[in-house]
C-alpha cells in the first residue's frame, strides 16, 4: 500500500477526521484527545497508530506525557495529488455548465 492509500484509508474514518480536526487546534495527550469521544484509552490509541502509521500525526515525548500534533508535510501530499486532477474537474464542471445552460436555452424557446 502506498503513503497515499494510508491516508486515504486513515481518513475514511469519521473518528479519526474528528481527532484531526481536535488536533488542528494544536498538540494534545491521548486523555485530551479522548475527551469528547465515547471511547475507551485502548480505542482512541488503535485510532492514532493509524493515523500515525498514514503519516498524519507525530508523538512528541515530553517527560511521561506523549503529546500528538498534526504532520503538514502528509496534508501537503494530499494537496498535491488533489491538484493533479483540480484543472480536469473544473473543465468537465465547465462543460457540464454549458450543457445546462444550453438546456434551458432550448426549454424557454419551447
Amino acid at each position: 500500500m502506498t503513503q497515499l492509500d494510508s491516508v486515504f484509508q486513515a481518513l475514511a474514518d469519521p473518528t479519526r477526521r474528528a481527532i484531526l480536526a481536535r488536533l488542528a487546534e494544536g498538540e494534545a495527550t491521548v486523555d485530551e484527545i479522548r475527551e469528547p469521544f465515547a471511547m475507551s484509552q485502548p480505542s482512541i490509541s488503535r485510532h492514532l497508530k493509524v493515523l500515525e502509521q498514514a503519516g498524519l500525526i507525530s508523538t512528541r515525548i515530553d517527560g511521561n506525557s506523549r503529546p500528538r500534533r498534526i504532520e503538514p508535510a502528509a496534508f501537503a501530499a494530499i494537496d498535491d495529488w488533489l491538484n493533479r486532477y483540480r484543472d480536469v474537474w473544473q473543465a468537465n464542471y465547465a462543460r457540464l455548465d454549458d450543457v445546462l445552460e444550453q438546456l434551458k436555452q432550448e426549454d424557454e424557446t419551447r
